[in-house]
This record gives C-alpha cells, sequence and structure tokens, in this order.
C-alpha cells in the first residue's frame, strides 16, 4: 500500500512531536498539532513569523540565546547535516521546556537546501509530575496555585532524605530560592500578575528538574528544591542551571515583557542536620545572592 500526499500530512499533523518547517531565511511555513502542545503557541501565532524573533525563545542548559548566534537550524541550512542537540524553549505561558530537537536539512528535486526541517520532544518530566501531583493533592499537600509540592510536604520530604543520609549515606543537597523583586511586581502589576510570575518560577522549576529531585513552595515567593545524590560541585551546577532558565523566563502582558530571576542558596546537607538547621543554612546563603545583586547562586 502507498502513502498519499493526504496520508503524509495527517501523520504529520497528528504525531505528538512538534514539527515545524522553515525557509533559509528562517521563516516559519509551518507548525503541526505536536508543536502547539508542546510550545503553547498556534499556527497563527508562528507561521509567517522568523525564528529568530525569539517566538520560541532557545536556550542551553546555562541560558544561552541560541536563537541569535548558534541557531540548530542555521547550522543544518549552512552545512546541509542534521543536527541534534538537548535546549529548553519558551512556552507561550513563559516557562521553560526543555526539549530534544532534530534539525534536517529540506531539499529540492535538484539537491539544493531550500530549509530545514525540525523535529522537537518534550523530555520534561511532566506525566510523572502529573501523577505525583494527584497523589499529593489527596493528601492536601500540593500549593493550590502553583501546583507544586507545599511547605507541609517538603518539610517531610527534607526529614526523609536526611534519615537516608544518615543511616544509608546517600548525600542531597538544598536550594532555597526567591524570586528577586516580587513586591515591586506585586505593587506595580497587581497580584494577579505576581500569581502569574509565581506559576512560571514553579513551572520552570518543576520542569527542568531530574525525575528523582522536588521542587515545592515554602511560602510567598519562596521556593525550595531538594536535590539528591549530589555533591557540592553538582549542585551547585543544578542551582546555575536552574538560575539560568528562570531568568530566560518571562511573562508577556499588554504593555511589556517582565523578566524573572531568583535569588539562591544552595548546601548539602550534613549528618547532624535537621530540617530546620539545613533550611536556615540555605536561608542565609540566598540572601547573600540578595545582598550580592541579586539573580546570583551562593554556596557554602
Amino acid at each position: 500500500m502507498a502513502l498519499s500526499e493526504k496520508d503524509f500530512q495527517y501523520i504529520v499533523e497528528n504525531i505528538t512531536d512538534g514539527v515545524y518547517v522553515t525557509d533559509t531565511k528562517r521563516k516559519m511555513l509551518y507548525w503541526n498539532k505536536g508543536a502547539e502542545k508542546i510550545a503553547g503557541y498556534t499556527a497563527a501565532d508562528v507561521v509567517g513569523q522568523y525564528c529568530f524573533h525569539n517566538i520560541l525563545n532557545h536556550v542551553d542548559a546555562r541560558g544561552n540565546n541560541l536563537c541569535k548566534s548558534k541557531c540548530p537550524l542555521t547550522a543544518v541550512i549552512a552545512t546541509g547535516e542534521t543536527h541534534e542537540s538537548e535546549i529548553y524553549l519558551h512556552h507561550k505561558d513563559g516557562h521553560r521546556v526543555p526539549v530534544r530537537v532534530r534539525a534536517t536539512p529540506m531539499k529540492n528535486d535538484k539537491g539544493k537546501i531550500v530549509g530545514a526541517v525540525e523535529l522537537f520532544s518534550d523530555i520534561s518530566t511532566q506525566d510523572i509530575t502529573k501523577l505525583r501531583i494527584q497523589e499529593l493533592e489527596e493528601l492536601a499537600l500540593v500549593d493550590t496555585l502553583t501546583q507544586i509540592s507545599n511547605r507541609r510536604h517538603m518539610k517531610s520530604e527534607i526529614s526523609n532524605r536526611i534519615e537516608e543520609l544518615n543511616r544509608y549515606k546517600l548525600s542531597f543537597g538544598l536550594l532555597f530560592i526567591d524570586i528577586d523583586n516580587f513586591k515591586s511586581f506585586n505593587d506595580s502589576h497587581g497580584h494577579d500578575i505576581g500569581d502569574a510570575i509565581l506559576k512560571i518560577a514553579a513551572k520552570t522549576l518543576s520542569t527542568a528538574a531530574r525525575p528523582f529531585d522536588l521542587f515545592g513552595r515554602w511560602g510567598g515567593e519562596e521556593f525550595i528544591g531538594i536535590i539528591r545524590n549530589v555533591g557540592k560541585e553538582q549542585l551547585l551546577l543544578v542551582a546555575e542551571r536552574m538560575r539560568a532558565l528562570v531568568e530566560k523566563s518571562h511573562l508577556k502582558t499588554d504593555n511589556e515583557d517582565l523578566n524573572i530571576t531568583i535569588s539562591t542558596g544552595a548546601t548539602v546537607a550534613k549528618s547532624d542536620d535537621d530540617v530546620d538547621s539545613l533550611v536556615k543554612r540555605a536561608d542565609e546563603l540566598m540572601y547573600k545572592s540578595k545582598t550580592n545583586g541579586r539573580n546570583k547562586v551562593t554556596s557554602d
């Protein structure tokens, strides 16, 4: 049985992966339903736009903007070679989504490159997170606004990790995170915008987390991350990655794009720690990040 062009179009339009096509100038020509689901943008939002207009605003794990200098499509169009990478795109709602991309040159019947096709897959832990949230909701352990773990659940998890540390020598680190200038967001733009900022930060942290790490809202504009099986250097790398990804997230309003940054304290748990001492140490390190200019990570 031979597949028709209509069959191929149906397949591409309905696969769960995102697919988009550009010409050699990186003008968006096609955007499928999978791309809409992963990125939040509809075909009407992107078709006819240029990808370097930062609609998806691809960044790497360090927060470096790839759309201007290291765009996979630019390399593919220039070399004719397929390119694969793991990056973070900007969701229409403002948060970051980790994706695996595969960019391939598109050629005409004479072998000339006339554009490129990018296929991208969501590699976040969204399915795992959804199941976890459903379980926690039944136990009243979810923050109702951000839909991540609440303070009660985080306290319990920190206590469990300390017990594991002492019994099995399983190391872990704690991140204490505070959104910078949060009061000014509320004062200048209202509490609805403040709530949206909290949701973006929570979504970026939780979707970029490893499956066995956990982020929760501690209270107000404060979040905590429990990072398992790490030493000081690995913990700092995770903290810097989260800081960079939040920095590259933003909330689009009618009048402006509101940029979000966080200040973070990072510390590795010790055998003589309890929940209060560990959180206090991470909190104090976070305040050092604040006093040193914000949008920073401080570790001990």
